[in-house]
């Protein structure tokens, strides 16, 4: 059985985007798991980037949405992760967003967080370990199916 892990937006706008291959064919095999976990947040952050930065038009937007909501498990955060994140930021040094991310990682029971934004190979709460899946030896075939 493999693990739970958790996927930050820039992993979903990777997977999304064209801009570079390499990273949407890695992307998009860590988002066809069932072990890949998203929250409120990443759908949220998805949106603002498609909407003003990629100019998507709305239709398109609603599409990927109701694709990652109907293949991933989906984190709503609550009072918990909030209160979570504040102390994974006072303790780690992350801004609150980054902590919120990492909040709901824990918070799945995910031992990985996929981001290219954090720090890479850092370990929280002898729990969770940041990967950057761009910057290691990684293969598709690496990533777990289930």
């Amino acid at each position: 059985m493999s693990d739970n892990y958790f996927i930050d937006t820039n992993i979903v706008i990777y997977a999304h985007s064209d801009i570079d291959l390499t990273k949407q064919n890695i992307a998009q095999k860590l988002l066809s798991s069932d072990n890949a976990y998203l929250s409120t947040q990443v759908l949220q952050e998805t949106i603002n980037v498609f909407s003003k930065k990629n100019k998507h038009n709305w239709n398109e937007i609603e599409k990927i949405i109701v694709e990652l909501i109907s293949n991933n498990p989906i984190l709503k955060n609550n009072e918990q992760t909030i209160l979570k994140a504040a102390k994974v930021a006072a303790n780690y040094k992350f801004s609150f967003y980054d902590s919120l991310i990492i909040s709901s990682a824990l918070e799945c029971n995910c031992s990985i967080l996929y981001s290219e934004d954090m720090n890479a190979n850092q370990v929280i709460d002898d729990k969770l370990t940041i990967i950057n899946p761009f910057t290691i030896n990684i293969t598709l075939a690496d990533i777990p199916i289930t």
